[in-house]
């Protein structure tokens, strides 16, 4: 029989964290949105209070002697980031303890690296001007200067996540353009180092409380040590290889987030409808329900049909195995799942759901980014029909 239960230490996290995102993340929720790119001082706050350095991405789960898993790292933490995305996507992005290059560290690192940067709160700088999703056609530079032994990294890059207010970044750049994905490349850039810069921060649409910027790196250096992952460039994927690899642990977060938010914009609008009389049987028949009965119900299906999607894509990194489909599958469905229910929801609430009276909109809006972020749902369909059909990327573009 096929076993849905979290492990009691699951649940137990679950509830604090839930806890944390009632009781911090809700009550600033419209501020943050009203005041784009000021710093979320109550996460600050938090994080001296409790003592908190970072939410680590698991290794993996070792079974006990009868084979059963005794812990879920990976599960564990997109069943926290739902319920504190459910709180807000957009506080839950700027929480400094954790960013999307914290999984770039913890995919690619090695110990001693982990050890000098795992705690840090960073950003992951892939797009480009000119590359957008394609992430294979980076053109920022890193060059290494063998009387100094440092990288010399030159480049532009936008739409970085939390690029203003992290600590380091990581920059995915190419020690030889010639030598195409294979020549890709990450490394941690610490802020305060000489030659980056935040050149603009983004006006949004959504998730307003996290900054998004653009960065421009002029004859950055940083310490030889910085690059994650070898330097060596032999293997045709393995530079790429890197980026990958992230990816695969990052989706299920960014899919753990469009199912918070949307279960938010859902949970809100059934206790709406509920007030006005409305009541949901789930043990009468499609045919015997009402319109707004059967959305309701096909939308709550659908969210449950992407978290189980999710849980299974991270319960795979727990098992220490590949996960590429699953994750892209997860990502996929959960990012368009959340704007689909979003919008409905707004649609359900009328007037007042399209007004600033209530979250409504804005959990619209801050949905919409969840589809789009950390490969678009084209892309992610792409990399989808690539893996169930074993073609490559040039055989399907």
């Amino acid at each position: 029989m096929i076993d849905f239960e979290l492990l009691p230490a699951t649940e137990q996290g679950r509830q604090m964290v839930r806890a944390l995102a009632e009781g911090v993340f809700r009550p600033v929720s419209r501020y943050y949105d009203d005041h784009e790119h000021d710093k979320v001082q109550q996460l600050y706050d938090v994080v001296e209070r409790m003592g908190l350095k970072t939410f680590k991405q698991g290794s993996g789960s070792k079974p006990d002697a009868d084979g059963k898993r005794t812990s879920e790292p990976n599960v564990s933490l997109v069943v926290n980031m739902e319920e504190l995305s459910w709180g807000d996507v957009g506080i839950m992005l700027a929480f400094p303890v954790r960013g999307l290059g914290n999984s770039a560290i913890d995919a690619v690192a090695t110990k001693e690296q982990k050890a000098r940067f795992g705690a840090k709160f960073t950003a992951m700088a892939i797009t480009e001007p000119g590359a957008g999703s394609d992430t294979a056609a980076i053109t920022t530079t890193a060059k290494l200067d063998p009387e100094t032994n440092e990288w010399i990294l030159n480049g532009e890059k936008i739409f970085v996540t939390s690029g203003f207010h992290s600590e380091a970044v990581v920059v995915w750049a190419t020690l030889n353009k010639s030598k195409g994905r294979a020549a890709i490349k990450s490394f941690v850039v610490e802020k305060g180092t000489p030659g980056i810069t935040v050149t603009k921060l983004e006006h949004k649409l959504g998730i307003r409380a996290s900054d998004t910027a653009s960065i421009v790196l002029e004859d950055c250096r940083i310490p030889y040590d910085n690059i994650l992952g070898s330097p060596e460039v032999a293997e045709r994927r393995e530079g790429l290889g890197g980026a990958m690899a992230t990816f695969d642990a990052t989706r299920p977060g960014v899919a753990a987030m469009a199912i918070g938010v949307a279960r938010a914009s859902l949970e809100f609008t059934k206790e709406k409808l509920e007030a006005e009389g409305y009541s949901f049987p789930y043990d009468v028949s499609l045919h015997k329900l009402n319109y707004v009965q059967k959305t309701m119900m096909e939308m709550e299906a659908n969210l449950e049909v992407a978290r189980l999607l999710n849980w299974r894509a991270a319960s795979m990194l727990d098992d220490k195995l590949r996960n590429s489909l699953e994750a892209s599958i997860a990502k996929a469905k959960a990012g368009r799942a959340a704007t689909l229910v979003t919008q409905k929801c707004v649609e359900l609430l009328g007037p007042l759901g399209y007004s600033r009276e209530w979250l409504a909109e804005k959990w619209m809006r801050d949905s919409k980014i969840t589809d789009i972020f950390e490969g678009t749902g084209q892309i992610q369909m792409l990399v989808i029909a690539r893996n169930i059909l074993g073609f490559s990327r040039d055989m399907l573009k």
